[in-house]
């Protein structure tokens, strides 16, 4: 369903003294903002302003214009303000989350549905101005008071309860009017997107609302008001109409609720990307000419400054390495815990973290040229340009509006030209009745109690969904995009293998390993001592360790002068590696594990092999993926080596290796471009632009909440075979929703002729507004009940 539309919030807007106040500045072309109650106001039409400080001001109301007069400075003041809904940044654009292709330089309403526009890119101070938990609000208060309307409704059909008099005047003046406001102030919105639809025409759910809870409202005052008006056929013994204030009212709440979860499914959205912008520092080290540091915020860095980066911070813009040397963790890049070695010469990337040593590199690019805002923007663009779930409501309304207001005509003219006196009471009579049977209440719940029914089956099975589309769009899936590192492994190294020679064992090479990388913060040190640990191995002490950075460590460890690194390291130390060392270091990092040498006073002691696990249970998830008719893709930033390692082990179909954020977010675009329907499934921060890229993105539970919030399906265990099992929910689930439409619908076109006088002739029947509004109910009951059988569905 479509957001609430923030034309009358009361969130306190404002600005500083000295400047045009709430009420003077403008909202948006043609309204501005009342200072008191923060509501918006006609400058054109305002019969309440004042003056103050040179500024005109704005009033809703006279009690707010007092106030303002007794005190302006108390509703000038900065701390008492916020910024209003419609704040951005100048040159921001604007656009509609539910048509991609409407932009503009300036907030707004959508033309096509009404909604209210939102800025194409986040900001990191962005604000929603407290829009989710204005339409929160707005929804408990509608259900506070929708629940005695309808109890008093009901009451006596179902449990035969009629008040006494007087009490029973005092409830139906208490249905009418909690009733109203529920109509009128909680639905409003609902009434002015309707009627803009008309103007555009494009007719959509919301016209069906506005026209079918319009008419039963009014129709239900008039019956309220005056009775007599009506023939007595219509009329109760003591004189009334039957009145319709409770149908109305639950619809109105129903719709809240619907628009209330997709407005917080989109907030989760923007906050991925507001995280993503949030990685990167808010200052940065400036050095000048005459080496003099000074911390400048990160916005006032300009191309070509020269910044220090110490260790253990994150590197703030992209650059080149002037001088230093370190490991930085491009983790946020690539996905892969191993950091990786940067000398003088090397490009580094900001918010990636700078781990060892210090640095000082030149500022290459700043701002929106960052890799980070470019990953921002694939995110935003990938989002935007999925076209959301259209509801079947929305498609079939060009011509069910018409229809339902032509059969409405044509029996009020039927009726008042060739039926039975009183004709004209009769007329009205049928009109109204089918307008009120065409309210789309069964319509309008057929999706969204089958998706809040599945969504609930698929917590209780590790898996969440975010919106409705992904549950559609997941079994319609034909292939599976996949990360490796975190999703297909464990995300994490451990130790392989230690291949010992001369006079080490296994246990001997492992505990001098230990010991010297017991001072290292490495992952790969890690490893090698949680494997010591869990051997329960005694480790001796390391003196005067040394990282050597690039190249591996080296210390004094009971007496010998132990060494451990790379081939080159070997070679700079004078240590022999004979050629079947060499072979088997090969054939080791063919099958995807990082391979070191250690070294003990100078002669090679062993191989060390550290790898990253594949996860016990991905092997049995990729043969069932496989059984279901799905291609598996790798997509990753390790090395192809031992990328193709873990696919040849696992019977990856294609395997896409070295790939940057923007290259998996091409990826997945080329695949969708061969006509392919593509799921991503992904856990870090690196993956978010092709989580989002994806028809359906899928994250992992123990990855990034930034991967999370980019994707439509979370695992909570973050394994593969919930997959399955999401995709058997999915299945079901739209197979329930269709069966819930198909009722709706068959209801409408048996209700409509009915209401509209077609057995008349024959059986002699007319259906009164009151059981048009009790067909309505029946119909929604069904659809109701079918969905909840969705929580007996079982998932494999």
């Amino acid at each position: 369903m479509n957001t609430h539309e923030h034309r009358h919030d009361h969130s306190h807007a404002g600005h500083e003294h000295g400047t045009p106040a709430r009420g003077a500045a403008v909202a948006d072309a043609k309204t501005a903002i009342d200072p008191v109650c923060g509501m918006r106001v006609d400058p054109a039409t305002a019969r309440h302003r004042s003056e103050h400080a040179g500024a005109t001001y704005f009033f809703c109301n006279p009690r707010c214009k007092d106030k303002f007069d007794a005190d302006p400075a108390q509703y000038m003041r900065p701390a008492k303000a916020a910024a209003p809904a419609t704040a951005a940044p100048a040159g921001t654009i604007w656009t509609c989350p539910m048509h991609p292709e409407i932009r503009q330089d300036h907030p707004g309403n959508c033309p096509k549905c009404g909604m209210a526009l939102e800025p194409l890119l986040p900001s990191l101070d962005g604000d929603d101005g407290g829009e989710l938990a204005h339409l929160a609000r707005r929804f408990w208060i509608c259900v506070a008071l929708t629940l005695p309307v309808f109890a008093v409704a009901m009451g006596p059909h179902l449990f035969g309860l009629h008040p006494p008099a007087p009490w029973d005047v005092l409830a139906a003046w208490t249905e009418a009017l909690l009733g109203s406001v529920v109509v009128l102030w909680g639905g409003r919105d609902f009434f002015v997107r309707g009627w803009r639809s008309l103007r555009p025409w494009s007719p959509n759910m919301y016209t069906l609302i506005a026209l079918g809870t319009g008419v039963a409202w009014v129709y239900s005052v008039i019956a309220f008001a005056a009775p007599a008006m009506f023939p007595a056929s219509l009329r109760a013994s003591d004189g009334r109409v039957a009145v319709y204030f409770e149908a109305a009212a639950v619809i109105v709440t129903l719709v809240l609720l619907g628009d209330f979860l997709e407005l917080r499914a989109r907030r989760r959205t923007g906050a991925a990307l507001q995280a993503l912008l949030g990685l990167a520092p808010k200052t940065a080290h400036r050095v000048d000419a005459d080496g003099h540091e000074a911390d400048v915020p990160l916005e006032q860095v300009q191309v070509g400054d020269t910044l220090r980066v110490r260790p253990g911070e994150k590197i703030p813009v992209d650059g080149v390495m002037l001088e230093g040397a370190s490991s930085v963790d491009e983790s946020m890049l690539t996905g892969e815990s191993l950091p990786v070695d940067k000398r003088a010469g090397d490009r580094v990337t900001g918010a990636t973290v700078n781990q060892t040593g210090s640095l000082l590199l030149r500022a290459d690019k700043v701002g929106a040229d960052t890799l980070l805002a470019q990953i921002v923007g694939l995110v935003a663009q990938a989002q935007r340009s999925k076209a959301p779930l259209q509801r079947v409501a929305d498609r079939v309304a060009a011509w069910f509006v018409p229809a339902v207001v032509a059969i409405a005509v044509l029996a009020f003219a039927g009726w008042a030209m060739l039926g039975p006196d009183p004709r004209y009471a009769n007329a009205l009579i049928a009109a109204v009745a089918v307008l009120i049977i065409a309210c789309p209440c069964a319509l309008g719940l057929a999706t969204p109690i089958s998706v809040m029914v599945a969504t609930g089956r698929g917590a209780q099975a590790g898996v969440l969904f975010r919106d409705a589309a992904a549950i559609e769009a997941l079994r319609e899936v034909d292939t599976l995009v996949v990360d490796k590192t975190g999703t297909l492994t464990e995300g994490r190294p451990a130790l392989r293998e230690v291949v010992a020679f001369g006079a080490f064992d296994r246990a001997g090479a492992l505990t001098l390993a230990a010991a010297l990388e017991r001072s290292s913060e490495h992952p790969l040190a890690r490893a090698i001592v949680a494997a010591a640990e869990q051997e329960k191995l005694v480790v001796a002490e390391a003196r005067g360790f040394a990282a050597l950075t690039g190249r591996g460590v080296r210390a004094r460890v009971g007496g010998r002068d132990a060494v451990l690194g790379n081939l080159a390291l070997m070679h700079e130390l004078g240590v022999g590696v004979d050629a079947a060392a060499r072979v088997r270091a090969e054939a080791l990092r063919g099958e995807g594990a990082t391979v070191m040498f250690l070294a003990a006073d100078g002669t090679l002691a062993a191989l060390v092999a550290v790898a990253d696990r594949i996860k016990p249970t991905t092997p049995e998830a990729i043969r069932r993926l496989h059984a279901e008719g799905l291609r598996i893709v790798m997509l990753t930033g390790d090395h192809a080596t031992t990328a193709q390692a873990v696919a040849k082990t696992l019977g990856i179909d294609a395997v896409h290796a070295e790939v940057s954020p923007a290259d998996k977010a091409a990826v997945i675009a080329a695949l969708k471009a061969e006509g392919r329907r593509v799921a991503m499934a992904g856990d870090g921060i690196n993956d978010a632009p092709a989580l989002a890229a994806a028809d359906v993105g899928i994250a992992m539970g123990s990855g990034t909440d930034i991967a999370m919030e980019s994707a439509q399906v979370t695992l909570v265990k973050g394994e593969l075979t919930a997959i399955l099992r999401a995709r058997a929910l999915s299945r079901a689930t739209v197979r329930n929703i269709r069966q819930n439409l198909f009722f709706a619908f068959v209801y409408n076109s048996i209700g409509i002729p009915v209401a509209a006088g077609v057995l008349y002739p024959f059986f002699g029947v007319l259906l009164s507004p009151a059981l048009a509004a009790a067909a309505m109910s029946l119909s929604s009951v069904s659809v109701v009940s079918n969905a909840l059988r969705l929580r007996r569905v079982t998932l494999r």
